[in-house]
């Protein structure tokens, strides 16, 4: 089997796993999403895609470039391979034979039904770390059920406490169920991958990874503030079940601006700027529970003085107190803002039709540095001459139906 040459102009510290290989098995975007941040830290992503259809995220298109494949499978490479037929399954052990981390989010049982239960992954590779994302778990009685990410934000609790009281609950407007699970599993793939290079007899690490689970875990402590108030947490709109003064306000300018003044220090400083210096002694006012409780009328407090000023003189006023507030900002205004500008977060990649848009870079920093786009989002296949030769860059075009995604 050829080993590609990677293409970077990265400083090594930026590419912490450049000496790490994925493959990727998985469709639309929790897998894309673990598999997204792998790469991106330098290790080898690779795509197995059926035939002429390809993962389904590409199929996400907005006039006419699917934008969910080109910002979340940069820096991976494709091949295509039909997993129904002997010889493209034997190129699929073949890639196995010497990776690190497997990535799949079939049904349960589906890579059992392939020929790659664990027995034959161990034969095949025993320092092999199998992640395998499902919507609800390998077992149970939901683990045949399917997991789109919809589903999980409805059940997990999230949508019961998204939204407004007096209006229907509300799903997240982007895959959430699926993006968590991916970060989730990123840092899991890589804890399995640590503890199997330490082992002198490794044998297959399987992570089960469901997407309700991490979901639910990062919603609070649900379980234990409903035994004590017998109380599911409520729909509150922009604010904030554990603290207030928490809400967006309106501007004279018909903008918006976000506070969180939680702290007594912040709204000390608060109440003297709207000019009611004795806040804190107001009794519906002085604790914390006071004011969860009356909300509405320290809401109304606030409201009435942002009424008066424009969203740049709003800004002003917190800033000079020091009072944690900003904008809220749509991807319009975020084009335009400096600091994404300062900070290089957006940056421009070019689409397979020539089109040049802007994606997100690397959200954090290294040594100062972020890792960089090493190459674009691959077209469908376009790696199968370098990973099995130059004379396998064409798929027999039969149906692959063996392996439905979650």
């Amino acid at each position: 089997m050829m080993n590609p040459q990677k293409i970077s102009s990265a400083s090594d510290s930026t590419q912490p796993l450049r000496d790490v290989k994925v493959v990727d098995l998985s469709r639309l975007v929790s897998g894309n999403m673990l598999t997204h941040v792998l790469a991106d830290l330098g290790a080898t992503v690779i795509k197995v895609e059926p035939p002429r259809k390809g993962d389904e995220l590409r199929a996400w298109r907005r006039e006419g470039m699917s934008t969910y494949w080109l910002a979340y499978s940069r820096n991976k490479e494709s091949v295509e391979l039909n997993l129904r037929m002997p010889d493209d399954m034997a190129k699929l052990t073949g890639l196995l034979a010497d990776a690190d981390i497997l990535v799949e989010n079939f049904r349960p049982g589906t890579l059992e039904r392939m020929g790659l239960d664990k027995e034959r992954l161990n034969a095949i590779n025993p320092k092999l770390v199998v992640v395998r994302i499902s919507g609800w778990g390998q077992t149970g009685q939901f683990a045949g059920k399917g997991g789109f990410g919809s589903l999980i934000e409805a059940m997990s609790g999230f949508a019961a406490m998204n939204g407004f009281a007096d209006l229907p609950p509300v799903l997240p407007p982007f895959a959430m169920a699926d993006s968590v699970a991916g970060i989730y599993g990123a840092a899991l793939a890589l804890a399995a991958m640590h503890g199997q290079r330490g082992n002198a007899t490794p044998a297959v690490q399987e992570v089960d990874l469901s997407l309700f689970e991490p979901l639910f875990s990062i919603l609070g402590p649900q379980a234990a503030e409903y035994q004590l108030t017998g109380k599911p947490t409520p729909r509150s709109g922009s604010r904030s079940p554990t603290h207030a003064p928490r809400n967006v306000y309106k501007t004279s300018d018909e903008k918006w601006v976000a506070l969180s003044a939680g702290m007594e220090g912040t709204l000390a400083r608060l109440f003297e700027g709207i000019g009611y210096p004795q806040g804190l002694q107001d009794q519906r006012f002085s604790t914390h529970e006071a004011r969860l409780k009356n909300i509405d009328a320290l809401d109304a407090l606030i409201q009435g003085h942002i009424t008066k000023l424009t969203l740049p003189e709003a800004l002003d006023f917190f800033a000079v107190r020091d009072i944690t507030a900003g904008p809220v900002c749509d991807i319009a205004d975020l084009l335009q803002h400096p600091y994404i500008a300062e900070s290089r977060l957006l940056v421009d990649q070019v689409a397979p039709d020539g089109r040049t848009v802007s994606v997100h870079a690397a959200p954090y920093r290294i040594n100062g540095e972020r890792p960089p786009i090493r190459r674009g989002a691959p077209t469908l296949g376009q790696d199968n001459a370098t990973w099995f030769g130059a004379d396998q860059s064409a798929i027999p075009c039969i149906p692959d139906t063996a392996a439905q995604p979650t």
